[in-house]
């Protein structure tokens, strides 16, 4: 007991209320049906990267250019899914905090869980490739391995700077809002992730892409449930940060998604063409990664598919004029409290 603490126990019959908010609800009230569906499906779903078939990856049939070229997607990827287990285990303290019911509780465990199993995929795939453990401090073999590590670390110094704002931003907002910005990231991973798995020819990558891909259509179908119950009650003022969050969102993840924007990404001019010059080898070597046009067709129909669904709510959407789309001009965001994850 705190030495500043002076027993009350003997005083009254029950305790005086607790602060709130706390991090432990004592209560299990499940309300949402979908939600425990989602959650039983997270359960018979689970998987282990390291048993996906690694023994069938040979390496060695690969240049060390086209390795190189391979392992920097996965880093570009790993910028995002390195962060994301800290990042939705935040989420899931606040699923506490605010007592939410029992079942978003167990399906936020269920994402940071997928989610590390996401992280650890990035780094089983690049520490074979380039026989090292980082992508930051390997000898590259290669010119075209150079410059793709100096992107390397510009990517890693932009997405540490989203840390920071983050950590400010989940205590400011609802779930409702954070929520919105959770299924903006995954409509488009999910999207991705399948495309990925129907075209690439190494077994391994594919068995990975194909349950990533699941992993993130429940994601998805987590937040659709939770916008459901929530957002016919959604209060005025949080309509506006879910439409500015939005337009961050675009900003942030099109460096995944799509390619990064300059309102957020702050990279070097030569940055893109090394990008897509890895791109072009990568996917000559059997590893499909979708070209530029595919790329933005996907962000535009996961765009919409986003607008569609904040239509109902009467939420406005933000011009995206990068894929084509009108709406409300969001100028004012402020990239230091960007919410928006993968």
């Amino acid at each position: 007991m705190s030495k500043d603490y002076t027993p009350i126990a003997n005083t009254m019959e029950f305790p005086p209320a607790t602060p709130q908010p706390n991090v432990y609800p004592l209560s299990w009230v499940s309300q949402t049906r979908k939600l425990e569906e989602v959650y039983a499906a997270a359960q018979r779903e689970n998987w282990d990267p390291a048993k996906l078939p690694w023994d069938s990856f040979d390496v060695s049939r690969y240049s060390w250019e086209e390795r190189e070229a391979i392992a920097y997607w996965w880093t570009i990827l790993s910028v995002f899914d390195a962060s994301a287990p800290p990042v939705f285990a935040h989420a899931l303290i606040k699923t506490y905090e605010v007592h939410e019911e029992d079942p978003v509780r167990r399906c936020f465990f269920s994402v940071t869980r997928d989610e590390q199993n996401h992280e650890q995929m990035c780094g089983l795939a690049i520490t074979r490739l380039l026989e090292a453990t980082s992508p930051l401090t390997y000898e590259p073999k290669t010119d075209l391995g150079r410059r793709l590590q100096k992107n390397a670390h510009w990517l890693y110094y932009n997405g540490g700077r989203y840390w920071d704002g983050y950590k400010k931003a989940v205590p400011k907002y609802s779930l409702a809002v954070l929520f919105s910005s959770f299924l903006m990231g995954e409509i488009a991973a999910a999207t991705i992730f399948h495309q990925m798995a129907a075209g690439c020819s190494e077994p391994v990558f594919k068995e990975a892409f194909r349950n990533i891909g699941r992993d993130e259509g429940r994601h998805m179908a987590i937040c659709m449930s939770v916008m459901e119950r929530d957002y016919p009650h959604l209060a005025v003022e949080d309509k506006s940060v879910i439409t500015k969050q939005i337009r961050a969102g675009y900003l942030f993840l099109s460096a995944v998604l799509f390619e990064p924007p300059p309102q957020f990404w702050d990279l070097p001019d030569d940055f893109i063409a090394t990008q897509r010059e890895a791109e072009a080898i990568a996917r000559n070597a059997g590893f499909h990664i979708p070209d530029y046009e595919a790329k933005k067709e996907n962000w535009r129909n996961a765009m919409l598919n986003l607008k569609g669904v904040l239509d109902r709510y009467g939420i406005p959407f933000p011009a995206i004029p990068e894929v084509g789309i009108t709406g409300e001009e969001v100028r004012d965001v402020d990239m230091d409290e960007i919410i928006p994850v993968f």
